[in-house]
């Protein structure tokens, strides 16, 4: 093994990362520093500023500087954050907006263009359920404080209305007065969870809409993944390979810690059960890691990014990742 690095590690506290934070899973050859964080944070700093060896990173954002040939770093197939987002769209419950084809042309709030969530939710409104997202008007900011803009510098194309919000607005002010007919954001507006005005999900039954999608896809949509400073890349191309085969490790925990039941190892009493649940709707590995196993979601999402102006060009899925990691296939041995 080649001589000890000595790296810096950013990214989300879970199940699927807490091995590799807490020390009980090493990556052979390096000495992590490890800065957990919230995405928001981890992201900025990462693209804007470099500041990691290691970093979770955003899909959108990914893709985005990948296509205009200007990404910081490379790719690993480990996708830390997966997540249904049917359950992100709020919409005000006095517009008239039943379903996603009455958001057409509608003036609709999201934290950043280029966030993964809004990314997902414009392709799947635009192929899943047939509306022209570029006949939204898409409006961007803070959901509760004051927004500090795109994470990276976008350029989009001429036919696009996407437009920030003023200095001092939120998109969480805006839905509540209603010059928002509707925002999409990961975290629920305020105004919803305090019931200050009259918003509502647009689908209530969330999961059944989900669980639709999941059966006609085949997609549990990928938001982040794990990626490495191109030149640390370069200079030890060991170095993506281990990364890859110690977060398959940490992952295989987790998906274990599932079904121990002699103590429950998250606060939910029927959690073996839902674990059971998740194995019959999605088969046996819920949380794929590996580039042949996701490449056809990663395909949709560079093809959502490019209808959504966000990619400057077409590039292949695997322009994303390092090569060496392309065809690795996932630790599944149990432990």
């Amino acid at each position: 093994m080649p001589e000890n690095l000595r790296l810096s590690l950013a990214c989300t506290v879970s199940d699927r990362t807490r091995p590799i934070l807490d020390g009980r899973v090493a990556v052979p050859g390096v000495s992590l520093t490890t800065l957990p964080g919230e995405p928001e944070d981890i992201f900025r700093r990462a693209l804007r500023d470099r500041a990691f060896d290691i970093t979770e990173l955003s899909m959108g954002s990914h893709i985005v500087t990948t296509a205009r040939g200007d990404a910081p770093y490379i790719g690993i197939p480990v996708f830390p954050s997966r997540a249904f987002r049917h359950s992100a769209i709020y919409v005000r419950a006095d517009r008239g907006i039943r379903g996603a084809a009455d958001l057409a042309g509608r003036r609709i709030g999201l934290p950043e263009y280029q966030q993964t969530a809004a990314l997902w939710v414009r392709g799947i409104l635009r192929e899943h359920y047939g509306v022209d997202s570029r006949g939204i008007a898409w409006r961007t900011g803070g959901m509760e404080e004051p927004g500090s803009g795109e994470r990276v510098a976008l350029t989009l194309p001429p036919g696009l209305d996407v437009q920030p919000i003023g200095p001092g607005e939120t998109l969480n002010a805006l839905l509540a007065a209603g010059e928002l007919d509707a925002v999409i954001s990961p975290r629920p507006p305020s105004c919803f969870t305090r019931q200050e005005a009259p918003v509502q999900r647009l689908y209530p039954d969330y999961r059944a809409e989900e669980e639709a999608y999941f059966r006609a896809t085949g997609f549990f949509p990928i938001m982040h993944c794990i990626a490495l400073r191109k030149e640390l890349a370069a200079a030890h191309p060991w170095l993506p390979l281990e990364l890859f085969r110690a977060f398959g490790r940490a992952r295989r925990m987790a998906l274990e810690e599932l079904s121990l039941v002699n103590v429950l190892r998250a606060s939910l009493p029927w959690i073996a059960a839902e674990a059971e649940a998740q194995t019959r709707i999605m088969g046996g590995d819920p949380w794929p890691y590996g580039f042949r196993r996701n490449r056809d979601e990663v395909a949709a999402m560079i093809r959502f990014a490019a209808a959504d102006g966000l990619a400057a060009q077409e590039i292949a899925p695997e322009a994303l990742f390092h090569p060496s990691v392309l065809d690795a296939a996932p630790y599944t041995k149990s432990l």
